[in-house]
């Protein structure tokens, strides 16, 4: 099957990029119930599971089936800014109980006693899905969020350059092993939907998504923006252990003491797991860490019994100025070898 996107001429001036961090907490729940379809993305879906324990996510659950076939559009409308923050996005979600019932009536298949709930009572039924949301952000995807989003950020800047060298053709043909340009046509192979769809002069929105890998999923459906999301390149490099040792001019400004403890945050971890891996005692680490968040270089998340550290985007941008990129290693901007084949998906709402 095949999915042809007609483009106009309207539809080329208003085709934009966007990042999504409701789209990539939707898209995460698939890998976390079921990581091993997810092969790129396992490493992170291992270290989230146990302290989701603690989170209660159910209804977000229910509302994301495995296999995914659809998913109802009010769960992750298409962002209406370039760079909106999860609260934004969970504003948007609340204002759509409009939508709820006629979403829920186009999704095959029994409703779970949470997601008949929210059908009876679609804005209650939001405020808790939005506080699950919250939640589930906090535990599985904020601490790893300055380094997605400069993967993501990545991505659209090597858009926007092939598009400035080859244009549209050139930016839109390689999204996908899937997707194709052709006299004005998108084609997406599909193994769902098929058909030609017109974008209705409102151009299309791309949002590259960490956790739809190694799919493409698509809106092409009124009310919303016709939408593709898709896998960046250098999703395999996220969960790569990097180069521990924290450049010396850093060391010089931070201490070496808590310039090692940034970097030792490669990935999120407790105070526990830092003391254990630099030999510091736990109380001395918390010192360290206070410092360091009132500086604007880590940030905490808290999620149950679990407190996590995680570096900031201006504490990554201070780390990786002080190493030259690793020529053996793919670097976001680069072309990545060997991704496996997307598949597509079209989570979609109501006609």
């Amino acid at each position: 099957m095949t999915l042809d996107l007609a483009f106009t001429a309207h539809d080329l001036a208003n085709t934009r990029f966007a990042i999504s961090p409701l789209g990539e907490v939707v898209a995460s729940v698939r890998v976390v119930k079921n990581p091993q379809a997810h092969p790129l993305l396992r490493p992170w879906a291992e270290r989230v599971r146990r302290r989701l324990q603690d989170v209660d996510w159910r209804l977000l659950s229910d509302l994301v089936p495995v296999p995914t076939a659809v998913i109802a559009g009010f769960t992750c409308t298409p962002p209406a800014t370039s760079l909106p923050d999860l609260d934004l996005e969970l504003a948007t979600m609340r204002a759509a109980a409009g939508r709820v019932r006629t979403d829920l009536d186009e999704i095959p298949g029994p409703r779970t006693k949470r997601v008949q709930a929210l059908y009876d009572d679609p804005e209650q039924g939001l405020e808790r899905l939005a506080e699950e949301v919250g939640a589930y952000w906090e535990a599985a995807v904020a601490p790893y969020w300055p380094r997605l989003r400069a993967l993501l950020e990545g991505e659209i800047l090597h858009r926007a350059r092939l598009l400035a060298g080859g244009g549209v053709q050139r930016m839109l043909a390689d999204l996908d092993d899937t997707v194709t340009w052709q006299d004005g046509t998108l084609r997406i192979r599909h193994r769902s939907v098929s058909g030609r769809r017109s974008l209705r002069g409102l151009g299309l929105l791309l949002v590259p998504c960490v956790f739809v890998s190694p799919r493409v999923f698509s809106v092409t459906t009124p009310p919303y923006q016709p939408t593709v999301r898709y896998p960046p390149r250098g999703i395999a490099t996220l969960w790569e252990r990097r180069d521990l040792d924290p450049p010396a001019a850093l060391a010089a400004v931070l201490g070496r003491t808590r310039a090692r403890l940034l970097a030792e945050l490669d990935q999120p971890a407790s105070t526990r797991d830092l003391a254990q891996r630099s030999g510091l005692s736990e109380p001395g680490v918390n010192q360290h860490l206070t410092a360091l968040r009132k500086a604007g270089l880590c940030t905490a998340h808290r999620t149950g019994r679990y407190v996590l550290y995680a570096r900031t985007a201006t504490a990554e941008s201070l780390l990786s100025s002080g190493h030259p990129p690793n020529a053996s290693s793919p670097q976001p901007g680069r072309d990545t070898p060997n991704t496996p084949t997307a598949r597509q998906e079209e989570p979609r709402p109501s006609r």
